[in-house]
């Protein structure tokens, strides 16, 4: 096979949405269950997603990209910073890598409370304008 090829799966020429998402799921060691409870929607959800038959919604998309540790572009197309290899995680300790599982799971309740203080803010402001 073509080393870029095989480099590059997850290149939007060579691997779908679904394809990237469960990809990174996978490395990031979740189960479905696990990610949709983290993402706090239905597992029929996040497999609708791996299966290319819906998207997320933005906000839903960072949230995922905060959890398993990839860009969202990466998601999207396959460019930018992808899931790590399993060769990089090897050498991390077990305490390592729970806290950067922690750190994931952190920045996505804080992308959370950006977003409801941006809905509050929105709401203030309107409520002030009467």
């Amino acid at each position: 096979m073509d080393q870029s090829i095989e480099e590059n799966w997850y290149s939007d020429d060579q691997a779908t949405f679904g394809d990237r998402l469960a990809g990174a799921r996978d490395a990031a060691s979740m189960t479905q269950k696990e990610l949709a409870a983290k993402l706090g929607i239905k597992l029929k959800t996040l497999k609708a997603w791996e299966n290319d038959l819906t998207e997320p919604r933005a906000n839903k998309l960072s949230m995922v990209s905060g959890l398993l540790g990839v860009s969202m572009t990466w998601l999207l197309t396959g460019d930018g910073e992808g899931p790590t290899e399993p060769s990089e995680n090897a050498d991390i300790a077990p305490d390592v890598l729970n806290l950067l599982s922690e750190v994931r799971d952190l920045r996505v309740q804080m992308t959370r409370n950006a977003e409801r203080l941006g809905q509050l803010e929105k709401r203030l402001r309107a409520a002030l304008k009467e």
